[in-house]
């Protein structure tokens, strides 16, 4: 058996094993994402997955509906926000309130300047973990 063969051997046998490790209900798995931007006056969904829609409430406030909720509010969100300007003035995604929700259908966020100001942004990316 020549080493080619004994590494494609090896190779199959680690794909079978990790196949029965790691499915789609593995927790390291993103249970939603989206890439969604408010472009001239409306919200523009770039890519998704799990999400039945954005909605905009505010300048700067978000609200991201789950096509599948999730089975409870225990789970994890992590956002990112591009800056909407070249000049350095920077957006981050929060959550503000108390008043902003997590529910098992939807999650809110806001996005704000670094000044603390609700500022829309063109890319906005958001990741749920369950």
């Amino acid at each position: 058996m020549s080493l080619a063969s004994r590494i494609a051997a090896l190779a199959g046998r680690i794909g079978l094993e990790v196949r029965t490790k790691i499915d789609a209900t593995h927790p390291g798995l993103a249970r939603a994402w989206v890439c969604f931007g408010y472009v001239g006056n409306q919200i523009v969904v770039r890519a998704a997955h799990n999400v039945a829609g954005v909605t905009r409430t505010a300048a700067g406030r978000y609200r991201v509906s789950f096509a599948t909720p999730m089975p409870d509010t225990d789970y994890c969100w992590t956002a990112l926000a591009r800056s909407s300007t070249n000049s350095g003035t920077q957006r981050i995604a929060v959550v503000r309130a108390t008043a902003d929700q997590k529910t098992a259908q939807h999650v809110d966020l806001s996005c704000a300047t670094t000044a603390t100001a609700f500022d829309d942004s063109l890319e906005v990316n958001l990741v749920v973990y369950r």
